[in-house]
Formats: structure tokens, sequence, C-alpha cells
């Protein structure tokens, strides 16, 4: 229970996304003292700094980086065998969750979330520490998608430059990549999509996976020995041209479907599309 005069923090988290990114700016005349942050794990596409530089310029203030003190390769040690995954999402809890609330510590604090109010079924950050009240703006103000577009387009930002492929922030070896996506990865930062075959290619390795054996003999319960499905990303890469058929005649149906709408909204209809996974809303708001 916050105390009767006790200082405040006004905190708004942003991903590198296009809503958490309009949440900031709809907020930045509402709230001044708001302190804005971006959990980093080291493993995001140069596309989000390069959006986030462009944020910072436009709030007039900052965006404090936080870092797990521990990154990606210690995790990936201590959970061995197994990669981040929709069931097991220790990249998500340890280098996202648990950096944030050490930042936040014990003060009294209200998190401001970007859930549109066309999107009222998603679930974003709620933290269960008593001293962090949240807060939905976008929801209680009726903002929505074309809202969120606005905001962005009246402050001079835009999109993320990593929308002309990519539907989402996050690392760039996030597992909630659609197919059509990680041949984006290989096409635009070939670095690091080679990378993400190295780390799914040591698991492998580790968990005993011959080239002749599948790895579901293998695999444990609710644990994930390739980034993408059950499928290497040196096979689905090697399905580029089958997979950017499929995807690109979904994009043709959203067209056609819905004209004079942004590239942005036909992508994300073409990956709904193509593929029903879901997005981790911690990540990529």
């Amino acid at each position: 229970m916050r105390l009767v005069g006790e200082p405040v923090r006004h905190v708004c988290g942003i991903s590198g996304g296009k809503d958490s990114s309009a949440l900031a700016v709809y907020m930045r005349d509402q709230v001044p003292d708001m302190e804005y942050f971006f959990c980093d794990t080291g493993a995001e596409l140069p596309e989000t700094y390069e959006y986030l530089n462009k944020l910072e310029a436009v709030l007039g203030k900052p965006i404090a980086r936080l870092n797990s003190d521990k990154g990606f390769d210690h995790w990936f040690e201590v959970f061995r065998g197994a990669l981040p995954s929709p069931q097991m999402r220790w990249c998500t809890k340890n280098m996202k969750i648990k950096p944030l609330e050490a930042w936040l510590g014990d003060a009294p604090a209200i998190s401001y979330v970007a859930i549109r109010a066309d999107e009222s079924n998603r679930k974003g950050y709620i933290s269960t520490k008593p001293n962090i009240e949240t807060s939905f703006p976008f929801v209680e103000d009726g903002i929505d998608h074309d809202g969120v577009i606005k905001i962005l387009d009246d402050a001079g930002v835009g999109l993320p430059s990593y929308y002309e492929w990519r539907t989402r922030s996050g690392c760039y070896f996030c597992f909630y990549q659609r197919k059509a996506e990680w041949v984006g990865l290989a096409d635009r930062h070939p670095e690091l999509f080679e990378r993400a075959v190295a780390i799914e290619s040591k698991v492998l390795v580790d968990a005993g996976v011959g080239q002749d054996v599948s790895y579901k003999e293998h695999a444990m319960e609710g644990r994930s020995y390739t980034w993408s499905g059950g499928e290497s990303l040196t096979d689905l890469i090697a399905r580029r041209e089958e997979i950017m058929v499929k995807h690109e005649a979904a994009m043709e149906r959203q067209h056609n479907n819905r004209s004079n709408i942004p590239l942005v909204e036909v992508l994300a209809g073409a990956f709904d599309d193509d593929d029903d996974s879901e997005a981790c809303a911690i990540c990529s708001l």
C-alpha cells in the first residue's frame, strides 16, 4: 500500500515496437517526470537500436538501458540442452523481467503498458510486486492501431525500419519469428542468422542428435532444440523458395482483401495467415 505523500515513480517500457514507442510519445507531455526504459538483451536488431536513438530525440530525455548482469551466453549455459521457447521463456524471465524489477526496487511505481483499445484481450507485463501499479492509457483513451500510427507519424518518427520485413521487435533469434521472418533475417543480417544457426547447432550436438535421427526422439518434455517449430534453421533456409512463395501469396491475399492499407498491416495479416504463432507481449509491444 502506498503511503500518503510518498513519491511515486512513473515508468514506461519501450520494446522498440510501434505500440510502446507510441505510448512513450503520447505520455511525454502528460507525465513530465516519466522515466523510460528498454530491457536490452544485447541481442536486439540493429534497426531497434537506431530507432531508440530517434525516440530519445523526440522524448527529450534518455531511455534507460536495463541489462541483465549475466547475458544470453551465461543463461544459455545454465539451460544447456534447451533453447528458450514458448513453454520455457527463460530469456524473458532472466533478461527482461528480473533487470526491470531490480531497477524499480521497492519504491512505489506506476507502470504504463501499451495495450491498445482494439486488443483488450492481449496481455503485457503486469508485475506481481505490490509496489507496482499498472496503467493502460491507450485502453482508457480508446486509442487503437490507427491511433498509434498517427501518434508516430505526427511525432516524425514513423515506424522502425524492420517493419519492412518483420512484424515485431525482440531478439534476432526470437523463437516467435515466422518462417518468412527467418528468411528475412538471413537476407538482411546474414551474420546474425549464422549466429542463430551456430547456437542451435550446438544445442543439437549436445542433445546427441545425429543426422539420421529426429531431435524429437531426444527432446525432453517442454524443451526445444530448434528455434523454429521442430525444424532446424538449416532445413528452413533450404526451403526458402517454398516459404517465400507461400508468404507472398498470403501478402497478395491480404492486399486484395484490404486495399490502401500500410505495409505493416499487410505484413501482419500475411504472417497471421501464414503462421498462427503468437508473439511475446513483454518483448514486442
